[in-house]
C-alpha cells in the first residue's frame, strides 16, 4: 500500500511503515498546488498530515486515496464533506498530544500570573526591573473555567487542581456524575462557568457551534483582571471582544492558537491581538513536544497497518452515525460461493438499497448469518425469491427501531 507522509513526523514512522508492507513517500512541508500534484503522481492509498490543509482539489487528485491519518486531534483542516462523499476515510489520534497540550496551558497560567516572558524581556535588554515584576496575585485559591472536557481539558483540570484552583467545568458530554469524579463543579452552560472566574481556559473542537463562542458575554462573566488562555482553536475565540476586555476589565490572555494563522511553520502574523502587550503568545506549539510526536508517530503507525492488515479504520471520524436504515433483513445461510451476491441481485431488482451488512461465519465454516440493513422493508415477493436457494436455511426481517 502507498502512503505519502505530508508532515513531519519522528524519523521512525516511515521505517515502522515499511517493516509493516507500505510503500512510503515523505514529503514534509509541502502543500496546496505542490501536494495536489504529488497526489497526483504517487496516487497513495494513504495520506498522513498534520497542519497540512488537504482541499476537494487534493482529494480528487488520486484516485486510490481511501485514507487519511490526520497526525493530531482535530480534522478542521480537512475538507471532510468531500471525503465522505468520495468514501475516503478520516482518522485521528486523539488525546496522545493531551499532556504536551495541558503543560503549555498551564505553563501560560503561570506566566500571566508571574510575567515570566517580561522579566526575561528586561533582563536581556539589561534593565533590573524587580519593584515593576514583584507583583502577582499568585495561584492557589483562585477558580478557572475549564470549556471543554475531552482528554486536554481532563490533563488541565489534574494539573490546575495541584496548584490548589477550584475547578467548575462545562462541556457538552460532562455529567454531573463525571464531574464529581473529576473533583469538579459541574456548569450547565459556558456563561455559567465564567461567572465570576479568575481563569478561563479554552479546550473547545472548532465546529459551526463553538466558532467565536468564546465572545464578550464569556468574557465580560469573568472576574476583573482574569486570565484567559486558548490552547484550542483561534477561530473559538472572538480576538476583538477580548481586545476590548483587556482594555476594559483588565483581562491578560495567553494564547497559543490565533484566527487566520499561518499553516505551516513559517510566515507573518500582524494582528492587533498577538502585538497587545497583555497577550502572551505562543506559535501554536501545545503538541509539540518529543514525547506527543513519538505517542501520535505510534497511533499513526497503528492506524496504517490496521488498515493495511484488517480493513479497518480506529479512530474513525467520518462514518455515518445514524444510517437511513429502516429495518434488518436476517438470512441465515449456507457459507458458499454466490449466496451473498445472490441476495444482493435480489434486493437490487426491488430497488432496496443497503445501508451496512456483515456476515458472521459459525464454527466450522459450513453455516453464516448475514445481517442486512436496508432502507426499507423488501415486500414478500424478494424475500420468496431469496428463499428459493436451497443455500438459504431462514430469513426475517426486523424493523429497527428509531
Amino acid at each position: 500500500m502507498r502512503v505519502l507522509i505530508a508532515d513531519k513526523l519522528a524519523p521512525w514512522v516511515t521505517d515502522r511503515l515499511e517493516a509493516a508492507g507500505c510503500a512510503v513517500t515523505t514529503m514534509p512541508g509541502i502543500k496546496d498546488a505542490a501536494l495536489t500534484e504529488a497526489l497526483a503522481t504517487i496516487n497513495p492509498a494513504a495520506l498522513v498530515v498534520r497542519s497540512t490543509k488537504v482541499g476537494k482539489a487534493q482529494l480528487e487528485a488520486a484516485k486510490d486515496l481511501s485514507l487519511i491519518v490526520r497526525a493530531g486531534a482535530g480534522v478542521n483542516t480537512i475538507d471532510v464533506a468531500t471525503a465522505s462523499a468520495r468514501g475516503v476515510y478520516i482518522s485521528n489520534c486523539p488525546g496522545k498530544n493531551a499532556i504536551a497540550v495541558a503543560e503549555l496551558t498551564i505553563g501560560h497560567l503561570v506566566n500571566l500570573d508571574r510575567r515570566i516572558a517580561d522579566n526575561v524581556a528586561s533582563l536581556r535588554a539589561g534593565a533590573w526591573a524587580k519593584g515593576e515584576y514583584s507583583k502577582a496575585d499568585g495561584l492557589a485559591g483562585k477558580s478557572m473555567a475549564v470549556l471543554g472536557v475531552g482528554d486536554i481539558g481532563r490533563e488541565v483540570i489534574k494539573r490546575a487542581q495541584a496548584f490548589g484552583i477550584s475547578v467548575r467545568a462545562w462541556s457538552r458530554s460532562l455529567s454531573p456524575e463525571a464531574a464529581a469524579q473529576l473533583g469538579v463543579r459541574h456548569c450547565a452552560s459556558p456563561l455559567e462557568a465564567c461567572r465570576g472566574a479568575d481563569i478561563l481556559s479554552v479546550h473547545l473542537a472548532l465546529a459551526p457551534e463553538t466558532r467565536g463562542m468564546v465572545g464578550r458575554e464569556l468574557l465580560e462573566a469573568l472576574s476583573r483582571g482574569a486570565y484567559v488562555i486558548n490552547t484550542s482553536r483561534g477561530e473559538v475565540l472572538d480576538e476583538a471582544a477580548l481586545l476590548e476586555a483587556i482594555e476594559t476589565r483588565g483581562l491578560r490572555a495567553g494564547l497559543d492558537v490565533f484566527e487566520g494563522e499561518p499553516a505551516g511553520n513559517d510566515g507573518e502574523l500582524r494582528s492587533p491581538i498577538s502585538a497587545h502587550p497583555r497577550v502572551y503568545g505562543t506559535h501554536h506549539i501545545g503538541a509539540s513536544t518529543n514525547q506527543a510526536s513519538d505517542a501520535v508517530g505510534l497511533e499513526v503507525v497503528r492506524i496504517v497497518s490496521t488498515y493495511l492488515q484488517e480493513g479497518t479504520v480506529p479512530n474513525c471520524v467520518n462514518l455515518e452515525t445514524r444510517s437511513p436504515a429502516t429495518h434488518v433483513l436476517v438470512v441465515r445461510h449456507a457459507d458458499q460461493v454466490g449466496v451473498l451476491a445472490g441476495i444482493l441481485h435480489h434486493l437490487r431488482e426491488a430497488h432496496v438499497n443497503v445501508q451496512e451488512m456483515e456476515n458472521i461465519i459459525f464454527r466450522g465454516a459450513a453455516a453464516a448469518c448475514a445481517r442486512i440493513q436496508v432502507d426499507r422493508a423488501p415486500d414478500a415477493q424478494t424475500i420468496a425469491r431469496i428463499n428459493e436457494s436451497e443455500a438459504i436455511f431462514a430469513t426475517s426481517v426486523v424493523a429497527l427501531s428509531r
